[in-house]
């Protein structure tokens, strides 16, 4: 097994890919060509693949089971990336909020009582239930 250049990602050569998951390196090319799996070139042009390549072989060999085309996984794997990046971001978006929101009170709870009722005035009913929604979604 080959470490990257990145500390901590674990890289493999097609032929270690190909023992570990049971595919041939043939396929492997083939799925990479396609773009079912994506490879890194190394400066001898060597390809190396992620870790996590075996499980989305295993992946792949599950759904051409079930009788889908490669075209078809590779669609329905895009999305799901894609669906995972848009849950990731809008975790970190709800953090932020979070933060946000904690803030807000902090300095609501601090401030008299005139600036309190003015604070409270500029948010509306559906911001403040927003953000409580937000809350209980994040805890």
């Amino acid at each position: 097994m080959v470490r990257s250049d990145t500390i901590g990602t674990e890289k493999l050569r097609i032929g270690e890919l190909a023992e570990k998951s049971g595919i041939t390196k043939r396929t492997i090319d083939y799925y990479t060509t396609l773009g079912l799996l994506d490879a890194e070139r190394s400066s001898s042009n060597y390809r190396y693949y992620p870790y996590e390549a075996i499980e989305r072989l295993r992946v792949i060999e599950e759904k051409k089971l079930k009788g889908m085309s490669l075209e078809e996984i590779k669609r329905e794997l895009a999305k799901d990336s894609i669906e995972e990046i848009d849950i990731q971001e809008i975790r970190l978006q709800m953090q932020y909020l979070e933060k946000e929101v904690s803030h807000l009170l902090e300095q609501i709870n601090e401030k008299e009582d005139n600036t309190k009722h003015s604070i409270k005035q500029k948010v509306s009913s559906e911001s403040v239930a927003l953000m409580q929604s937000l809350l209980l979604l994040i805890t």
